[in-house]
């Protein structure tokens, strides 16, 4: 294959909601760049794009898949995207390596909520945009009210640079305000021809709100189209490229991917006219510094994805930031402090890929074998010593607990799910220390169901899921005294340790104890020393030293402490962590021969749960902050489902042509919030969440979950 100079590159990231036609566009790109020879489809399972079993089982793109195709002499690198909300996670490391995206329109639906995750995720990347509308042979295609809705969700910038002739059934033709063309399907060949009559005076129209917008992006443009009310093609051309990188202008075309009316004409626009690599801001690393994209600069590359490919291993799929890749060249990884060696260098078009031997700056190739690279990873020419900044994930929306349905295959679990993970970063995976439980997190149950699907049968590891333990916590709610004496003789020298403590609830800034009455007996504290822990699990425990007379010796205050800290570990009502809490140990004995460390931590951990139990204990329970963007149509739906779930709706408003709920809701009842919202919109809704505090449970939740825990404790 030809090596591509910085120059010729384009790189684009077809984005848009599921079932918008990114896949079969892609599919044409590449067939018209020769890189394939025959288009496949999505329902006989032999795209380019979704090559991967589990995605033409389910006849969806799953995972980001990267492509190539050419055409004059440009070649056009291309990241076709998954659609649904669940893989987010493909789209978010395709953007990094992308100059332009690509936001497909399904016409016959209009602007859908996918449409505007992408958009959202494009606009804080600060990525150049082209808009195309797809499937406009629909029969219930409305191209002007779907080019207005466009204008509602990306603004004035989303000028027309072509118009479809007959949208709908029959749809066969369209018309180019650039090139001043007609192109129409006639069996398998487009015809170009002059723009007819009856079109004429809407083509220009059309066309001067183009020249319009593109005489914005340029002063010396503007000054020209004052002058003379309008622009040749070469200035509207010029006008255009400039406003792309500063997304002053989203062009809109119109396309038919099935029978790839339009697709040749958006692939020139894009060689043309879209910005190179070396044309956009540069990228910048974490110290700030741009790493110009110069193939005479000293090499370097960033690893945006890399994927468990059957007989290959890993592929690490990257962008070339700077400098000229040859074949084993050597590079150094600065997070790893190793030296890698790309011995091949591939071009890829979904599962296929082509060698080559050399790679320029802006171009995006992939690799095998490196030893400790992984997403994420920036790799330097050797005396280099800097990396680009992390990729930014989404916070994840569901959870489930995991584990292996033959107890065997727990190691040989966590090695696959480590795996998983690399391949896609939005799965979380940890061991749950305070709950027992492996807990694995994504974007949703579609999201994790598809991990699931991967273990059982890529690794052969039978899994089950089961709903995931919720991290309350435990605190106290008024002061309560404890004491409690550990004796024990067993024929040697024997145990003996008596602490008395007083507890009470904490707040931050609160004075330190002077006088506590109890159950009508009063209780004069002296101070005499203080500690604050601030307690991993959130909250704190201030640990007072209030002895007077010596009754404990000082050195067995370490072991009463240590002897809280265990109870308050496993909280006395359900096992959570307790926080927030105050303990001043007032009184005790000791004995000359019996006492020790063992017998004070004993006495200190059943005096703290025997006070704890009398100090009006309470459970608490996380609450999120939850943010629901719907369809107004499907408004009633999501409030009642919410109502159901105890949240508190914190305020409404309107974005983009949907509605937005703010709430707050404890993430006990969150547990199939994905499902049910997909279910209660057809798809159209999307959420994100986010930790907000802790918050006491209502009197019947505290209840129930007391039951649970005894009902589990008689289990055991």
């Amino acid at each position: 294959m030809k090596n591509y100079q910085t120059e010729q590159i384009r790189n684009i990231a077809l984005v848009g909601n599921s079932g918008s036609g990114k896949t079969i566009l892609a599919e044409s790109m590449l067939q018209i760049g020769g890189v394939i020879n025959r288009k496949g489809d999505i329902a006989s399972k032999n795209t380019v794009s979704d090559y991967r079993l589990i995605e033409q089982e389910n006849g969806n793109s799953l995972y980001s898949t990267v492509m190539y195709t050419e055409i004059n002499n440009t070649k056009i690198n291309i990241l076709d995207n998954p659609g649904m909300d669940d893989f987010v996670g493909g789209l978010v490391s395709s953007l990094f390596p992308a100059d332009i995206a690509v936001m497909l329109i399904n016409t016959a639906n209009g602007i859908e909520v996918g449409t505007e995750i992408h958009g959202r995720y494009v606009e804080k990347a600060e990525k150049p945009m082209v808009i195309v509308m797809n499937h406009l042979d629909h029969e219930k295609t409305n191209f002007e009210k779907v080019f207005e809705s466009i204008h509602e969700t990306f603004g004035g910038n989303a000028v027309l640079v072509q118009f479809p002739v007959n949208a709908g059934v029959g749809f066969n033709s369209i018309i180019d305000v650039v090139t001043n063309k007609m192109y129409t399907i006639k069996g398998t060949e487009i015809v170009i021809s002059d723009i007819p009559a009856e079109h004429a005076d809407h083509a220009e129209e059309v066309k001067t709100q183009l020249i319009e917008k593109a005489a914005e992006a340029d002063e010396s443009l503007m000054e020209l189209f004052f002058e003379n009310d309008t622009l040749t093609e070469e200035e509207m051309m010029r006008g255009i490229a400039a406003g792309l990188p500063q997304r002053g202008i989203f062009p809109v075309f119109c396309i038919n991917a099935r029978n790839d009316l339009g697709v040749k004409r958006l692939m020139e626009f894009i060689a043309n006219v879209c910005p190179a690599p070396n044309k956009l801001p540069a990228h910048v690393n974490k110290e700030g510094t741009e790493i110009k994209c110069d193939p005479n600069g000293k090499p370097s590359l960033f690893v945006f994805k890399t994927s468990i490919e059957e007989h290959i291993g890993e592929v690490c799929y990257f962008k070339v930031l700077s400098g000229t890749l040859t074949e084993s060249i050597d590079m150094y990884n600065p997070k790893t402090n190793t030296k890698e060696r790309l011995s091949t260098l591939f071009v890829n078009a979904g599962k296929n890929r082509v060698k080559v031997d050399k790679m320029y700056a802006g171009d995006i190739g992939a690799t095998v074998k490196l030893k400790g690279t992984k997403t994420g990873a920036t790799l330097v020419a050797p005396g280099e010593d800097w990396e680009m900044p992390a990729i930014k994930w989404p916070n994840p929306k569901y959870r489930v607990a995991i584990k292996a349905v033959t107890e065997g295959d727990d190691e040989k679990l966590g090695e696959a799910l480590n795996k998983l993970k690399d391949d896609d970063q939005t799965i979380l995976v940890e061991y749950s220390k305070e709950l027992k439980q492996l807990i694995v997190q994504g974007q949703g149950e579609y999201h994790l169901n598809i991990l699931k699907w991967h273990l059982d049968n890529q690794f052969k590891i039978p899994t089950e899921f089961s709903r995931p333990k919720i991290e309350y916590r435990e605190t106290i709610t008024k002061t309560a005294f404890a004491d409690y004496r550990h004796k024990k003789q067993s024929g040697g020298a024997g145990q003996f340790g008596e602490v008395h403590m007083i507890i009470e609830p904490y707040t931050e800034g609160m004075p330190d104890p002077v006088m506590h009455k109890i159950d009508g007996k009063e209780y004069k504290i002296s101070v005499r020393a203080k500690d604050e822990y601030d307690l991993e699990w959130g909250g704190k425990l201030v640990y007072y030293n209030c002895i007077v007379g010596g009754s404990i010796d000082a050195r067995f205050l370490p072991a009463i402490l240590k002897g809280i800290m265990e109870k308050m570990e496993e909280g006395p009502l359900t096992g959570s962590y307790a926080r927030d809490i105050r303990v001043c140990i007032v009184d005790g004995k000791m004995h000359p021969v019996d006492s020790n460390e063992i017998s004070f931590k004993l006495a200190g951990r059943n005096a703290f749960s025997n006070a704890f139990k009398k100090a009006g204990p309470k459970i608490m329970e996380p609450i999120y902050n939850l943010e629901v963007l719907v369809p107004g149509d499907r408004m009633g739906d999501v409030m009642s489902d919410l109502q159901g779930r105890r949240a508190v709706v914190m305020g409404m408003s309107s974005e983009k042509g949907f509605e937005k709920i703010m709430a707050r809701v404890p993430y006990a009842e969150m547990a199939t919030y994905s499902t049910a919202l997909r279910s209660n919109t057809g798809g159209r809704a999307m959420y994100e969440m986010s930790f907000h505090e802790y918050q006491q449970v209502p009197p019947d939740v505290q209840e129930q979950l007391l039951k649970e825990y005894e009902a589990e404790d008689d289990d055991e």
